[in-house]
């Protein structure tokens, strides 16, 4: 079975410790922004903040995110310390954590959640132009782990958290969220340091800021690179709106206790465990145009299905659906990013695509909260699916990128 695997993945079990390792520190990141997601329903309430309010505080997220992109990529290919910036990323995401905790003011809380949101940004250029550089040839596959990490963070955290919840208050929750980030990224500044020393050309290689800016000229007048960040980041709108409503929808429409709140976001990450590895091992062989489409269409009609699912039961059943195809989605666009641009600007062009994606993301939570306030909750379901929809007729219009040399 393990010679399956390998022949399937095209590379050896001990070749895939450093995607192992770095995919830990993401699902360190996505543990940050899950646990504050899954706290959001009952901080609402104990500070007394309007859906709209909530939702200003998550667009603080994804605008500072969006703000963080102007230097992060810069950063990372002149730097040239991925592994470096990767930790710095995780420890003061963890501190912001662990403060938010402790500080229950409006405005207190809106700075720190700058914090995680830059910091969640600084992460992604350092980490994905480092295994980029490092499994040229198993691309979609190195990433896949890299998002398989996210959807392990994802579904942990609300388990974790919701536990965490039954027997203590959000604030203190908080603070306890934040000590397995700070042991991950402990552990990878520790196990890949040396590669930060230039041991590996590909994955340590700097820029100066003459070749920077030269590149970046280069790369935002590539029409089919650009093209992917826009898609990429109306289906990054509906993944965060989806991210903050359907927390809020079990709590508070369907009136689920804290622990069947966790039940469902567990139940939405973990179709991503199985499908990311998959699509993007699939993606080095068949391209990555089709599994995208594939899996965006499905999005878009379970989201749908979303709106009008009642029972809890329905809900969470199609909850558990949804997270096959949503984030089978992730892996495949970044490594189609990547196969767009030239390695030496990789760390920009994941800039490039998570600004787009923050920068659209940021308007979701405030719209829905609206649309929440308005209509209901489950009318935000709708939008969503309409902002899916367009991400559809995007994909439609982009070549297929060029296969990677063997």
């Amino acid at each position: 079975m393990i010679a399956a695997f390998e022949r399937f993945t095209g590379l050896g079990l001990r070749e895939q410790a450093p995607a192992w390792i770095v995919a830990a520190g993401h699902g360190a990141t996505h543990w940050i922004a899950a646990t504050f997601y899954l706290l959001l329903p009952y901080l609402t309430e104990d500070v007394g903040l309007s859906y709209t309010e909530a939702g200003i505080l998550v667009s603080t997220l994804h605008i500072s995110s969006f703000i963080a992109n102007f230097g992060s990529g810069m950063v990372v290919d002149v730097l040239g310390r991925r592994v470096l910036v990767q930790a710095v990323a995780l420890f003061f995401g963890a501190f912001a954590l662990m403060l938010f905790g402790i500080s229950a003011g409006l405005i207190v809380l809106i700075l720190l959640v700058g914090v995680i949101g830059a910091t969640n940004n600084l992460w992604h250029p350092a980490a994905i132009s480092f295994l980029s550089g490092l499994y040229t040839k198993n691309r979609g596959y190195a990433l896949s782990i890299h998002t398989l990490g996210a959807s392990l963070g994802d579904s942990l955290a609300p388990l974790c958290v919701g536990g965490l919840l039954t027997v203590m208050a959000w604030q203190e929750t908080a603070v306890w969220g934040s000590i397995p980030v700070l042991v991950i990224a402990t552990l990878i500044l520790i196990s890949l340091a040396r590669m930060d020393k230039g041991s590996d050309g590909q994955v340590a290689r700097r820029i100066s800021s003459g070749e920077y800016f030269r590149g970046l000229g280069k790369m935002f007048t590539n029409k089919a690179a650009m093209g992917l960040c826009l898609m990429a980041g109306f289906r990054s709108m509906t993944q965060n709106g989806l991210l903050m409503f359907i927390p809020i929808y079990l709590a508070n429409v369907l009136k689920v206790g804290p622990f069947m709140t966790g039940v469902g976001m567990f139940a939405m990450q973990v179709g991503g465990l199985f499908a990311g590895p998959i699509a993007g091992a699939w993606s080095d062989k068949i391209g990555r145009r089709p599994i995208v489409l594939g899996a965006a269409t499905g999005t878009t009609i379970v989201v749908a299905f979303l709106a009008v699912a009642q029972s809890e039961y329905l809900f969470i059943a199609g909850v558990s659906m949804l997270g096959f195809v949503l984030f089978a989605i992730r892996p495949v666009i970044h490594s189609w990013m990547m196969d767009l641009t030239p390695s030496n600007m990789h760390g920009s062009a994941t800039s490039a695509l998570f600004g787009v994606q923050s920068g659209l993301s940021f308007i979701v939570p405030i719209a829905g909260g609206w649309v929440a306030d308005a209509y209901g909750v489950g009318a935000v379901f709708y939008m969503l699916a309409g902002t899916m929809l367009i991400a559809n007729v995007l994909v439609t219009m982009l070549p297929e990128s060029e296969r990677l040399e063997e």
